[in-house]
């Protein structure tokens, strides 16, 4: 349930609406917007009188919320969330964020070579990969610690901020320490304790992928299991479902972009790189992305993809980011953006 309060309510009439609220067994989290204050209820709305909350005087509207995600809901926040990523670099606002890097972390010279190049492209955030899922055990599986240790190194030398994916529960309080936004894999998307622990030790941002064969609602649901335990900084990622194709790596659901848009206040990003794995089709995916709502766009650049230890086929050179960021630049304002 959620109780939308008139634009001229008094601190008294709040007051009046939460205690009505409370007296129906449940919590109350205040969502206070730009133009409008939401007292959304946590726990089970049953026992709460909805006609007697109608009638208080600083009450607009009750609504019984049917959907199973509550403090995701854009009913519950209807403003759209900013979170910021560290080092001044917001994602959620006008302007749009853009994080890019490597797939993998391989040597010291080639994240610090690739994080300097993205930055002078515009980038406002170092992804790189320190832990790898990989499909195979023989594959590169990343640097592993010393990979964290190689993406601090990046960032003293750029100031970008550090995106990097968790494996597991038992290295949230090394990544609270030495990484500036948490990402949640689409393997991961339904690693409940690994949710939960999220959302009670660590007050970083939650980058979280879409899993594989995920609805929709299961995503929401699995940001909700992050911020029920405390941590409301998630920012939701469409990186390719899988389908019956096979011409591409997955099928992106640029659909979902607008679908969560209009479900959720939590910001949306967009991963053309592992939904296409192919490079030529980074560029355009991006710019429809951005056209679609997305608040941001996570690009795979490598500075030799060629013979990258990691899904080479789909990164961008250097020059090849540059060329994209200028195409973004083009795009973003039709859709009242900036890059």
């Amino acid at each position: 349930m959620v109780v939308i309060m008139k634009p001229n309510f008094t601190p008294e009439q709040l007051q009046e609406a939460i205690q009505a609220m409370k007296a129906g067994g449940v919590q109350v989290n205040i969502s206070k917007g730009s133009e409008t204050t939401v007292l959304g209820a946590e726990g089970n709305a049953a026992g709460i009188d909805q006609e007697l909350l109608e009638q208080l005087p600083g009450v607009e509207k009750v609504m019984r919320v049917t959907e199973p995600y509550k403090k995701a809901n854009r009913k519950f926040h209807p403003d759209d969330s900013v979170i910021d990523l560290g080092g001044g670099a917001l994602i959620g606002g006008k302007k749009l964020a853009v994080i890019a890097g490597p797939c993998s972390v391989e040597s010291e010279a080639q994240i610090t070579a690739v994080a300097q190049a993205v930055r002078e492209s515009g980038a406002c955030a170092l992804r790189g990969g320190a832990f790898k899922p990989r499909t195979s055990p023989y594959s590169f599986q990343g640097l592993e610690c010393e990979g964290l240790n190689l993406l601090q190194k990046a960032k003293e030398a750029t100031g970008l901020p550090i995106v990097t994916e968790i494996m597991g529960t038992e290295y949230v309080e090394l990544f609270e320490e030495c990484v500036d936004v948490i990402q949640v894999g689409a393997r991961n998307m339904q690693n409940f304790d690994l949710l939960k622990k999220l959302g009670k030790r660590t007050t970083k941002p939650i980058l979280l992928k879409r899993g594989l064969s995920a609805t929709i609602e299961e995503w929401l649901m699995s940001a909700e299991y992050i911020m029920a335990g405390g941590n409301q900084k998630v920012i939701l990622c469409e990186r390719g479902i899988r389908t019956f194709e096979t011409f591409t790596r997955n099928t992106l659901d640029l659909s979902a972009v607008l679908a969560v848009k209009s479900l959720s206040h939590l910001p949306v990003v967009v991963d053309p790189s592992h939904a296409c794995g192919k490079a030529w089709m980074v560029e355009r995916m991006a710019m429809a992305a951005v056209a679609t709502g997305a608040d941001g766009l996570i690009i795979e650049v490598h500075n030799d993809p060629k013979n990258a230890l990691c899904d080479g086929a789909q990164s961008l050179t250097p020059d090849q980011f540059t060329d994209v960021m200028g195409k973004l630049a083009a795009v973003a304002p039709c859709v009242g953006r900036e890059v």
